[in-house]
């Protein structure tokens, strides 16, 4: 077997959004890595819907920003519209969202690259090379060896992918790009399991064929905000996205052909995503929902090929083609690409540590799709975690763990570490039991520390964000002491519908009825010298959700501070549950298969009550638990 002739200590295998920032972090940190991209110019690629964010996503994507990610900046400098989501509801569920162009976000993630010197090689991971229990190399199809200390596995779909159109099979990863086979069975071989889940994206169409007088448009904000906090000019096009529903016509055609469909057609079929589901599910499921919302979003600038948001299927292509023509303004729709489903290999998430270190192979890291999960965001959310832990373990550093409360990826890999999806896992804010404080307007405040200690963004961003931070602080502290006059405003009160004070009052004390404002006080905030008008405007915005929401976040911290001994009291690695005769069968089967870091994670195990809870701290205490 060949050697390529440098040794790496991290090699990061696949080029896509958890590749690109577990090989950037990696490489910013000073640990010699390599990418290893089955195609070189597929690196970065945003293969399904054209856009970045969304409902509890636009919170990831802050969050990788400040871990020193780069996919809010590519984002930022591709966008093609920009639109905070859910501003409806409370502001701790704001979510950011960025329409963006997939040509140019690609172009940017390889040009950068280039230019921050990481390396990239093109070529087919197939196997590890393990001695010792820990990774020594990565193994390629042409039987050249690559050493490293220490391996990423980001595979996204490809891992023994089989695309279904109709009854149609393609073995591939994605649309016209050949699959990965090796990894997967190689990873079998040394114990680790694996199982099949399914995603699907959803046509592509022709712009020229569809009459667009009979969508409605969809622009976003007049007033935009960047994705990154590193963004400093944001003021991108505004390119309407246009909706369309569905028809009883259209549903009835579906239905009359449901056995074209893959997962109709009585094929035993890996599980899909639930909250993502297809046209089939949504008619089948819904019967008595007279339409469905298609959303034609372009996927670049004047872009002639279109993405049918909300038409993702595995209908075979004439009846896709059949049924789409059923909706008014796509009579005469012609495809540039077919929507499809893909099969793909995963492997459990519950045999990885908190860090998305494999728990049987030192130096082993899986991100992505590869864990089960679906989507850019929960990907890149992944990867990032991943490059700073490998790049950790290389230099013998304590690895960063996020905790539900840090952030929403703490969340996500909390999630799947301990509820071992069966399904493609879709971050949601209704996941996060403390989004009142994990909210896309705070993502600094809540990580800037993690960023200092494992220094992962330049000094002169640091300096940015930590004067945005003691800012924020100072109004805080200012609107909490300073008093108004009922003369200075109860006019406004009387104009916003609101009671009169009757004498002065803390402005913060007013701020917490729900429709004064800060803007309805005359303050002053003087502009800092380093902060550009994105961060001056968060500032305000940011101290009077603080304010606003200060009782509820007072009784969360609370709630955290009396659980958080759990987090702290550490599960032994070979902690024998045998020797607990009085858990159940069931409990102490968990227990062995997820092996819980602590007893914080050995709660939220699904089906463990308190009492097994109980039971365990009384052996954790005993001096022969181990085996």
């Amino acid at each position: 077997m060949k050697r390529l002739d440098t040794k790496y200590q991290v090699v990061v295998v696949g080029g896509g959004h958890a590749g690109l920032e577990a090989a950037l972090i990696s490489h910013k940190r000073g640990v010699k890595t390599l990418l290893v991209s089955m195609d070189k110019s597929a690196v970065g690629r945003t293969s399904c819907n054209p856009a970045i964010g969304g409902l509890a996503k636009g919170q990831m994507v802050k969050e990788v920003d400040v871990l020193g990610g780069i996919m809010g900046i590519f984002a930022d400098q591709s966008t093609l519209q920009s639109k905070t989501l859910n501003t409806s509801k409370g502001r701790s569920v704001w979510s950011p969202r960025s329409q963006i162009d997939k040509n140019l976000y690609e172009k940017i993630a390889q040009l950068h690259t280039l230019d921050v010197g990481l390396d990239v090689y093109e070529g087919e991971v197939v196997g590890l090379d393990i001695k010792n229990n820990s990774v020594c190399g990565v193994i390629l199809k042409n039987n050249i060896k690559i050493l490293c200390e220490s391996a990423i596995l980001t595979c996204g779909t490809f891992l023994n992918g089989l695309i279904h159109i109709g009854k149609k099979q393609i073995r591939a990863g994605r649309y016209n790009e050949k699959r990965s086979k090796g990894i997967t069975e190689f990873l079998n071989s040394i114990g680790l399991s694996s199982g099949r889940l399914k995603t699907g994206t959803p046509p592509r169409i022709k712009r020229s064929s569809v009459d667009w007088t009979q969508g409605e448009k969809d622009l976003g904000d007049k007033k935009p905000k960047p994705l990154s906090y590193r963004t400093k000019n944001f003021n991108p096009k505004n390119e309407p996205c246009f909706a369309f529903r569905t028809k009883t016509e259209t549903h009835d055609m579906i239905l009359k052909n449901l056995s074209s469909s893959a997962m109709y057609s009585g094929k035993n079929m890996a599980t899909g995503p639930r909250y993502c589901p297809s046209i089939e599910d949504k008619v089948y499921k819904f019967k008595n929902n007279p339409s469905h919302l298609l959303q034609l979003e372009p996927e670049w600038t004047k872009s002639e090929q279109i993405y049918v948001n909300g038409f993702s299927t595995s209908l075979s292509e004439d009846i896709q083609l059949k049924c789409l023509k059923t909706v008014d303004g796509l009579q005469n729709v012609e495809f540039i690409r077919p929507g499809y489903a893909i099969e793909y290999d995963f492997f459990h998430p519950s045999q990885l540590k908190n860090t998305l270190e494999s728990k049987a192979v030192d130096g082993l890291f899986l991100a992505g799709q590869i864990n089960g999960t679906s989507g850019y965001e929960e990907a890149s959310s992944q990867g990032i975690l991943a490059g700073i832990n490998a790049s950790c373990y290389i230099l013998n550093e304590e690895p960063l763990v996020l905790k539900r409360d840090d952030a929403y990826i703490g969340v996500l890999i909390d999630d799947l570490i301990l509820k071992n999806t069966n399904e493609p896992y879709r971050m949601f804010t209704s996941r996060a039991e403390y989004r009142l404080q994990l909210r896309s307007s705070n993502a600094d405040q809540r990580l800037l520390k993690y960023s200092i200690k494992y220094n992962l963004l330049d000094k002169k961003t640091v300096k940015m964000l930590s004067k945005k931070i003691k800012k924020t602080q100072n109004m805080v502290n200012m609107l909490e002491k300073t008093s108004v006059k009922p003369a200075e405003i109860n006019n406004r009160l009387i104009s916003l519908g609101e009671k009169e004070i009757k004498e002065s009052q803390k402005i913060s004390n007013i701020l917490k009825r729900p429709s004064v404002l800060i803007k309805d006080f005359n303050i002053n905030n003087e502009k800092s010298q380093g902060l550009n008008s994105f961060l001056e405007n968060e500032i305000l915005f940011e101290a009077e959700t603080i304010i606003k929401y200060s009782g509820y976040i007072n009784r969360q911290k609370e709630e955290i501070d009396k659980i958080k001994i759990y987090e702290e009291m550490i599960i032994p690695k070979n902690f024998d549950y045998n020797q607990i005769k009085s858990l159940s069968n069931e409990s102490r089967e968990k227990f062995i298969n997820i092996k819980p870091q602590t007893v914080g994670q050995a709660q939220r195990i699904n089906g463990i009550r308190p009492t097994d809870i109980s039971i365990l701290l009384v052996y954790l205490r005993r001096p022969f638990h181990v085996k």
